[in-house]
């Protein structure tokens, strides 16, 4: 078989449960991806966080492994990119001749760009984020406090507007709204379609990245999708009643900023994301017709999924953060590949990581990394197999969402544990409470499920070079230790 061609399509913050199968947002061409695609629908992010998602998807590595814990840009960064050395699976086929093509959002890095890892991009390239002079102080940079100084010289809102969220001393946040084109997607679509039409069968395999934004909050869509959902479908989900009042108290100081909003303008907000979950499908319908055009579509692998998802009103909560909820770490993730699926419209529900892209990709591509991966290999799957070893378990590493935490997560098919380090810890019976409301962990009938999780996830730990540990007395907190990964 020939060296397959590959599209990618990676949207931004959007819920795994807004595609098929589950079919909670309006997705015409997600369901032809799907029915004529291997569907997996039990598919999770590392960490609910851009850049160590991103980092994961383009290395096949925990963050970990790679090195990227929090948002590449911002000036309290735990790291500005991958380890030197770490490799992307974008290098290995650049080098074994494939084209590389990158529209949009990239997020991996502020000291490199797509174009240091072998793609190609319009002119001009984009610079690096982070000025010379700040990566060679090694410093914290401080830029981020300048537009505090201009809005002290403005007064304090006093009242709210709708979607409107007050944080004295912050600017005013607004949820959602209208915009006819929203984070410039539609011109990240449009330089995507036009590098298509301008393709050459000559031209030898080749990748493309189209990379939005959307569905990322703030919420702001086209009035023409919103019409689509009327006010009176729109329902906020099961878990939106639960308080939080048994999890940690920083998931209950998440909430009281969004319990701002009245119930109206939470259902308005779901309607709001839910029509930016369609706009996506129809940027993404316009590259699916410029391949078909074009008559590269029977020739190209097509994958459409997102970096982490959107609590979207689970719990009250909006937007992703810690609180480690289902919403934020469940992705969409769908492919079609006439020349390597074996039974289209198939729906693989087995856990899936965003690590098991890179050594899929290059399988594909019939290239051996010749480095350790920790993801594993998809292709299996699209030949209709089921791996006798395949993970029976979904790990999460995260060290905060810009405002550090420790918090580490492991979930199978019954359970699901979470060890906050700055907090108590969580753990759920998905058995019973798939919405993850009731927290078992302080109920001593529950002792020895939470003793084996935490000895799974310390083996985890230490198995991908995660160091979540301290003898120290204040933070040597967990209910049972790391000494646990050594025990049978």
């Amino acid at each position: 078989m020939a060296k397959p061609n590959l599209l990618i399509f990676m949207t931004d913050q959007q819920r795994g449960d807004t595609v098929p199968p589950f079919h909670r947002a309006r997705t015409p061409n997600l369901d032809r991806l799907s029915h004529e695609g291997v569907t997996f629908s039990q598919t999770f992010c590392p960490a609910p966080h851009c850049c160590p998602a991103r980092a994961t998807f383009f290395t096949g590595l925990y963050p970990s492994e790679h090195g990227v814990w929090n948002n590449v840009d911002v000036g309290n960064a735990l790291s500005r990119g991958p380890y030197p050395g770490t490799r992307l699976w974008s290098d290995d086929l650049r080098d074994t001749g494939y084209s590389l093509y990158f529209s949009g959002k990239w997020h991996v890095s502020a000291v490199e760009t797509p174009v240091d890892r072998g793609w190609m991009m319009r002119v001009p390239s984009p610079a690096p984020s982070l000025q010379p002079e700040e990566l060679a102080s090694g410093r914290p940079h401080t830029r981020e406090w300048d537009p505090y100084r201009r809005l002290a010289q403005q007064p304090e809102p006093q009242t709210r507007g709708e979607a409107q969220i007050l944080r004295p001393g912050y600017s005013t946040y607004t949820h959602y709204g209208e915009c006819d084109c929203p984070f410039r997607d539609e011109e990240v679509v449009d330089d995507a379609i036009a590098l298509i039409h301008k393709r050459s069968p000559s031209d030898g395999p080749w990748v493309q990245f189209v990379g939005t934004l959307g569905p990322h909050d703030p919420y702001f869509v086209p009035a023409a999708y919103l019409d689509l959902y009327s006010p009176d479908e729109v329902q906020l989900p099961a878990s939106y009643s639960d308080r939080l009042d048994d999890k940690p108290a920083l998931y209950r100081r998440t909430r009281d900023r969004f319990d701002q909003l009245t119930e109206p303008e939470q259902r308005e907000a779901l309607r709001h994301y839910l029509a930016f979950c369609t706009y996506q499908d129809v940027l993404f319908g316009r590259v699916l017709a410029a391949l078909e055009e074009t008559g590269w579509l029977e020739s190209t692998a097509v994958l459409y999924l997102s970096d982490h998802g959107d609590y979207a009103g689970d719990h009250g909560l909006w937007c992703k953060g810690l609180p480690c909820f289902r919403g934020s770490y469940h992705v969409p993730a769908i492919l079609r590949w006439p020349e390597g699926i074996a039974r289209p419209g198939s729906n693989v529900d087995a856990f899936v990581s965003l690590a098991d892209f890179a050594p899929t990709f290059l399988d594909m591509a019939g290239v051996d990394p010749e480095r350790p991966l920790s993801g594993l290999s998809l292709l299996p799957f699209l030949r209709g197999q089921c791996p006798e070893q395949w993970r029976d378990a979904i790990f999460t590493q995260t060290n905060g969402n810009e405002l550090y935490g420790i918090q580490r997560s492991i979930m199978t098919r019954e359970w699901k544990y979470v060890y906050n380090g700055f907090d108590y810890d969580e753990l759920y019976d998905l058995r019973r409470d798939l919405d993850e409301t009731r927290n078992l962990s302080a109920n001593p009938q529950y002792r020895e499920v939470v003793r084996q999780m935490c000895r799974r996830l310390w083996r985890f730990a230490y198995e991908h070079k995660d160091v979540p540990i301290n003898q120290y007395i204040t933070v040597a907190l967990a209910p049972f230790g790391p000494a646990e990964a050594f025990r049978e």
